[in-house]
């Protein structure tokens, strides 16, 4: 029956394993020597293939909705470089965002002229600041506001 179960097979394109013969036929799967024969009972439904296992995904849910509380997300769960987990250029945009933001601030209360905005804007958009900080520090620095403390 094993070489039964491998013609099938090939001419299912599975596995023998995956190879199902029912019960009630096999005095004539006994008998069908050529593919022909098989290709017969295959139409017949006598020989089949066995149903693909399906995989539950209830387990990938509940990590993923724990996932979304924060939990699961240590140093140990990570996979992937560096950059993986937040891309470069999302690091990009969070820091210029922040930058922008505290430049728009200080130009609407008067502390920043209009070309100095524009300076320091074209500065940040240019990657020369690290974060707020910086842009504060250089601020201070260059005596370009009265009180840099925001």
């Amino acid at each position: 029956m094993n070489n039964k179960k491998k013609l099938a097979g090939k001419i299912l394109n599975v596995s023998p394993r995956k190879v199902v013969f029912a019960a009630d036929a096999l005095d004539d799967i006994q008998k069908a020597i050529t593919r022909s024969d098989m290709r017969g009972l295959i139409a017949v439904g006598k020989i089949s293939r066995a149903k693909v296992n399906q995989h539950s995904r209830g387990g990938a849910r509940k990590i993923a909705a724990q996932k979304g509380k924060g939990r699961q997300k240590g140093r140990g769960s990570r996979k992937g470089s560096k950059h993986s987990i937040v891309t470069r250029k999302e690091k990009w945009i969070d820091r210029v965002r922040a930058q922008r933001e505290l430049l728009k601030e200080l130009r609407d209360k008067n502390l920043l002229s209009t070309s100095n905005y524009r300076m320091l804007y074209t500065k940040s958009k240019g990657g020369y600041f690290r974060n707020r900080r910086h842009i504060k520090l250089y601020l201070k620095e260059h005596h370009l506001i009265e009180s840099a403390s925001k």
